[in-house]
């Protein structure tokens, strides 16, 4: 059996365990809180539920199967491609997407007849482009305008496209970017002005939302949330006042299972709000310490494999990926406890949802793809390993 599994599951093993933890507790988990929607749009079949989430992670570690055989280096050279398809789905998204509460954040995919939410795509092709420019563009680095300049403008673009409905993916995937950058090795200074114009940007999107309502509907949504956040008003935050509710009836130690009672009154306690109810079933210890550690071993394998990689890009790319995934496990762990305003980030790998699964194996098959790399040692055909000015993994 071991030697079956050293014979498939390639590179780092540890980050391989992690996943297939958070799968299984996604299956526990999602099929014990889904009661009360099946029984809203099912007529009580939890199993269509569970098979449909079941489908979704099986065919997401398979494509995390596959993406972690592919050699990393051939990513930086499709994040040429995929930057630009990127910015046209977000595009088609804003024009023709499905709609909902004033924010069109998915496009239909005919054949299978499922929602795509293209900022899922958009997230993954902005790091992986990101980490391609920085590992190209170094020798620029002190010119803001031949060194950060080509760079930023993809992040502002990309950024730009999903914050008329995304407001917090928006915010999340700037911050991940800007992280690359500062790793990457962009003087201080230029951060700064990054986050000035950013802070200008955006404050002159407000002034403008104010004369065109039109232009950002979602404003109102996002005052709304933040001032509710700051004020306490229970009325307002009712979605995380039920979730601390099944936080404190969870105590310590788990109950088991299946004898949470706030999958009854929790909005979304199978997705948003999963990590409350699984504190809930089982515990703070090993329910809601459980998954943060298990999120931080993740961080942490993915660092260290950073650390090691001898390439530039290689290492950037599985920190721009490791930090998107942690990021929004710990933005979703926060809103669950209070510590940040409703956004709806999912928890990765945990929460019931669609395609959103898939591109989140899919960055974990990037680094997966890195590890395997790093840890086989990399074969690069027709170059001579003593050259090391140019980083060969995006030639």
């Amino acid at each position: 059996m071991k030697q079956l599994i050293a014979q498939y599951l390639r590179g780092d093993r540890v980050i391989w365990m992690v996943c297939l933890i958070l799968g299984l507790v996604s299956i526990l988990a999602v099929y014990s809180s889904i009661s009360s929607l099946a029984y809203k749009y099912t007529e009580g079949n939890t199993f269509y539920y569970l098979f449909k989430h079941g489908i979704m992670l099986i065919t997401g570690f398979v494509i995390m199967y596959f993406v972690h055989k592919i050699n990393y280096r051939y990513f930086s050279r499709l994040s040429q491609i995929a930057i630009w398809l990127a910015a046209i789905l977000l595009i088609l998204t804003l024009l023709l997407g499905v709609n909902l509460n004033d924010a069109s954040r998915w496009i239909k995919i005919p054949l299978i007849n499922q929602n795509f939410q293209t900022s899922d795509f958009a997230k993954i092709a902005l790091i992986a482009y990101v980490a391609r420019m920085l590992t190209l563009r170094k020798e620029f680095f002190h010119s803001f305008k031949e060194g950060l300049l080509p760079i930023l403008i993809p992040i502002v673009i990309i950024c730009g496209l999903i914050l008329p409905a995304n407001f917090s993916t928006a915010a999340m995937l700037f911050m991940v970017c800007v992280t690359l950058l500062f790793v990457g090795g962009i003087p201080f200074k230029h951060l700064v002005m990054v986050f000035a114009i950013a802070g200008a940007g955006f404050a002159l999107l407000l002034v403008l939302s104010t004369s065109f309502p039109d232009l950002l509907p979602r404003v109102e949504t996002w005052k709304t949330r933040l001032l509710s956040y700051e004020s306490g008003d229970s009325e307002a935050n009712y979605q995380v006042e039920h979730a601390m509710m099944a936080i404190q009836s969870g105590g310590v130690f788990p109950t088991g299972p299946g004898t949470g009672d706030s999958r009854n009154y929790l909005p979304h306690p199978y997705s948003d709000m999963i990590f409350a109810f699984i504190i809930e079933e089982y515990g703070t210890i090993i329910g809601g310490c459980g998954l943060l550690l298990l999120y931080l071993i993740f961080l942490y394998r993915a660092l260290r494999l950073a650390r090691k990689c001898e390439r530039n890009f290689g290492s950037l790319l599985v920190i721009g990926m490791s930090f998107l995934i942690a990021f929004q496990a710990f933005i979703n762990m926060g809103v669950a406890v209070s510590l940040l305003p409703v956004t709806g980030q999912p928890l990765p790998l945990v929460s019931m949802g669609g395609t959103s699964i898939w591109f989140t194996c899919i960055a974990v098959g990037m680094i997966l793809s890195v590890s395997r790399s790093v840890y086989e040692g990399e074969k690069i055909p027709g170059v001579n390993r003593v050259k090391k000015k140019k980083d060969y993994a995006v030639a």
